[in-house]
């Protein structure tokens, strides 16, 4: 897949969606643990086809999910969460776009 797939517009500013920087996250993480979508599947209790949908960014995943990944691949929630977070704001600072509060 190409990096510009990875993408999404908004207000002239180019960014990262979320649910890709996870995917992006989910996979380098499954990667360093030598595990295959499969074998992560069945450590997680999600089908393999969940896993490919959620690394290609095409589902989003709940905060039960979440957890029950992060506990497959001997990871803290919250780290799958950092470097999801720190994907879609290194996207923006590259791109020279300001991190905006919301809410």
């Amino acid at each position: 897949m190409a990096e510009h797939m990875s993408y999404s517009h908004l207000k002239g500013e180019i960014i990262m969606t979320p649910e890709k920087a996870f995917g992006k996250v989910l996979r380098e993480i499954r990667n360093e643990h030598s595990l295959s979508q499969e074998e992560l599947g069945f450590e997680s209790g999600y089908h393999r086809t969940y896993i490919s949908l959620l690394e290609r960014g095409k589902k989003s995943p709940s905060l039960n999910t979440v957890f029950q990944l992060a506990a497959a691949l001997g990871v803290r929630p919250s780290e799958i969460l950092r470097r999801t977070e720190d994907g879609v704001s290194q996207v923006r600072r590259r791109d020279g776009g300001e991190r905006r509060k919301t809410g």
